[in-house]
């Protein structure tokens, strides 16, 4: 005789069957029932207690694109969107402003973020010129100081006012090129390095980047990454 293992995912508990029996899986058995589950279909080989396995939802949050002031701008029918590793580096650099426990993302996050994606071209450039991740926060902390040691900062640290301006910058200075394609890590750093007043910019003109350094990654702007086959 049959037994059936129904799967749900709505809850997480495993309730279990007060009845076992002898059970053999058959991929052959699944199908779907009426509730819109599978229902297992199970044969006797082995005794094992028969359970009811319910899954929640579980809430999980994930940036799919980049806030923008002008949203008519940065969206698929307007032909420009940014690229993942852009949307990543946005998200981390959120997530570094969350683990400082500031109240905001500015430049300086996006910057962290930039670092923490880490396979950008825009990323592999600051390494290469001596810039990295645990440096960069470092002299953000001495720069903006130390945030309140019971503070919390939101989910979605706002942007500040010179981090919403580059980003706004990157996607401008895409449309101008006229090229296809997506805005990506490199136009967010170059965006970060246009907010001459913001400390993403101080930081980076610590570390000797400049306007040379400038163009000179501007130039592979419209390249998120680079094959290597070796």
């Amino acid at each position: 005789m049959a037994s059936r293992l129904v799967v749900s995912a709505s809850n997480p508990l495993l309730q279990p069957n007060h009845s076992s029996q002898n059970l053999f899986f058959s991929t052959s058995n699944l199908r779907p029932n009426a509730l819109g589950c599978s229902t297992l279909l199970l044969r006797s080989l082995v005794p094992i207690p028969l359970l009811c396995l319910r899954a929640r939802h579980t809430p999980a949050v994930a940036a799919v694109s980049v806030p923008s002031s002008k949203p008519d701008r940065a969206n698929p029918n307007a032909g420009v969107m940014w690229s993942a590793r852009a949307i990543k580096s946005f998200a981390m650099g959120e997530l570094e402003a969350r683990k400082l426990k500031y109240p905001t993302t500015g430049t300086e996050a996006i910057l962290m973020g930039i670092l923490v994606e880490g396979t950008s071209l825009a990323a592999k450039f600051l390494r290469a010129n001596g810039v990295g991740l645990f440096k960069v926060r470092e002299d953000i902390v001495n720069l903006l100081g130390k945030s309140d040691l019971y503070f919390f900062s939101p989910e979605h640290p706002p942007l500040t006012e010179p981090g919403q301006r580059a980003l706004n910058w990157a996607v401008e200075e895409k449309l101008k090129s006229g090229k296809s394609g997506e805005v990506t890590t490199s136009h967010l750093l170059l965006g970060i390095w246009s907010e001459e007043n913001s400390a993403g910019h101080k930081l980076l003109a610590s570390y000797g980047f400049d306007d040379e350094k400038a163009r000179k990654l501007a130039k592979t702007a419209d390249k998120d990454f680079e094959l290597n086959y070796r």
